[in-house]
């Protein structure tokens, strides 16, 4: 018995060694951020006259948004061009009255002499890879801008972000996602924080030093040659975007990030959605990194890129050893007394700060750097660390579908045009894919408190709010999914 007491207890902290990993690389990257941007070198944006301004399509994948296809079609129509070198191009892979909304603003626009094209293909073929690749044979267009269904692009997108094209070694431009409906509710306010962590830290830092970042799907421009001599948009993971920024800049295309450019967009309202949307990104960016991460490491791009595009394709690894973290944690707690008596405890507090801590401090930052309320704002942030507990099930579900190669079709997010409190989602026509996560879920979270159980009645109190962490996030998703599948 005490040989298995001491296997669970070195497994259980093998695990947070290499969470801990991660959550170095995480102040790595603040270090790389306050480095390069805080106290790096401003670069003044560059300019164009009229005459060195190049053509530009507007591409809007579309497939079921009947909620939201005319909002973003006379958004991305309002966009401030020169109507000579500017095209629309709507690509509908839609089977409902997204079809008929579409065409009918597709019309308005061209009675208003905008170049404006609808495109509906007769199968998913690709899904939005397919899609965006199918547009991109219909034209000869330099750049090519690309926005989701859900985003409402400010009508200075294109003045702020072409003039970037000037230098010719610049293959994308991304900008920065803002949210129309943060404040709706607790969850749409934590997923803001997470997007903002994600977009002022990472793609700040990575841009800035030399590495790879990506385009983001949405809120950015492609320069059409770039697109074609890496390959092309290709369906054969879920994250297509991912994909081609990672073969595009090995192709020697420079990408830049623009933070303070903002294009509001939408966040998921329910959790089904965000599972959707979770599962989708997480599993794409395992598959992305099984598809390249040899051939980076096979070419001659810096050893920091390296290293850096390693940890940002297997970074969502870490939900798989949450869930393993999960199971071993209450009987680690409970044989901890017979193994590894000594230095435990100092340990395990190292570990949670170069984890936990590190993922709070993380969020904070960004916050910070964004908001003149943050200190209202940062409140939320440590709900980030429950709710990434909660969803482990779901996405590490995503982590080994990608593993073992078990190819899934490409599950869209459900959009309800939610921008306010008025707004309201149930009764509405689309429904959110339910994955099988809901009733592990149910049972972690009673697992999770039966180990709380346990570790107050061991009297282990220096691990308890560690288990409650653990404790809330599971039954936060838990409640969750149980109220709004019952809406």
């Amino acid at each position: 018995m005490d040989t298995l007491a001491s296997i669970i207890v070195y497994c259980y902290f093998a695990i947070l060694f290499v969470l801990s990993i991660y959550g170095v690389h995480r102040y790595f990257i603040l270090l790389l951020y306050y480095k390069h941007y805080k106290h790096g070198p401003r670069e003044s944006a560059p300019t164009m006259t009229r005459e060195e301004l190049p053509s530009v399509t507007i591409q809007l994948p579309l497939y079921n948004e009947c909620y939201v296809a005319r909002r973003a079609i006379e958004a991305v129509a309002a966009i401030r061009y020169p109507k000579e070198l500017l095209r629309i191009q709507i690509l509908d892979d839609s089977t409902d009255e997204t079809q008929r909304i579409a065409r009918e603003v597709t019309e308005e626009l061209r009675r208003d002499g905008i170049r404006a094209e609808y495109v509906h293909r007769m199968d998913r073929a690709g899904f939005k890879a397919g899609a965006l690749k199918a547009g991109l044979e219909m034209i000869d267009d330099e750049l090519v801008a690309v926005f989701d269904a859900d985003f409402v692009p400010p009508a200075d997108f294109l003045e702020k972000t072409v003039v970037h094209f000037k230098d010719k070694n610049i293959g994308m431009v991304q900008t920065r996602w803002g949210y129309l409906n943060r404040e709706y509710s607790l969850l749409t306010r934590v997923q803001s924080v997470l997007l903002d962590g994600h977009f002022m830290l990472e793609h700040t830092a990575r841009s800035l030093s030399g590495r790879f970042f990506n385009f983001n799907g949405t809120g950015g421009v492609f320069r059409r040659r770039a697109i074609l001599e890496s390959g092309g948009w290709d369906g054969d993971t879920l994250t297509e975007d991912l994909d081609l920024s990672y073969r595009a800049q090995l192709s020697g295309w420079k990408f830049k990030f623009l933070p303070d450019v903002v294009c509001p967009s939408e966040l998921p309202v329910d959790i089904f959605g965000f599972k959707n949307q979770q599962h989708r990104w997480t599993k794409g960016s395992i598959q992305v990194g099984r598809k390249l991460l040899p051939t980076i490491w096979r070419s001659r791009v810096p050893l920091k890129v390296k290293f850096e595009a390693t940890f940002h394709l297997s970074a969502n690894l870490s939900y798989l050893l949450l869930v393993f973290l999960s199971a071993l944690m209450p009987f680690s707690v409970m044989f901890r007394s017979r193994a590894l008596q000594q230095g435990s405890i100092v340990w395990e507090a190292l570990v949670f700060g170069l984890t936990t801590i590190s993922i709070f401090v993380f969020y904070a930052v960004a916050q910070r750097e964004l908001y003149a309320d943050w200190r209202v704002r940062v409140r939320d942030v440590p709900l980030i660390l429950a709710l990434g507990i909660g969803m482990c099930i779901n996405n590490a579900w995503a982590v080994a579908e990608a593993l073992v190669g078990h190819n899934t079709p490409f599950v869209r997010t459900a959009k309800y045009r939610i921008e306010n409190f008025r707004d309201r989602w149930k009764g509405k026509i689309y429904r959110s894919v339910r994955r099988p996560s809901f009733f592990v879920e149910l049972f972690l979270a009673a697992y999770m408190t039966g180990a709380l159980a346990v570790v107050v009645s061991l009297g282990q109190w220096a691990a308890i709010p560690y288990v409650l962490l653990f404790v809330t996030g599971y039954v936060y998703v838990f409640a969750l999914s149980l109220i709004h599948g019952r809406q």
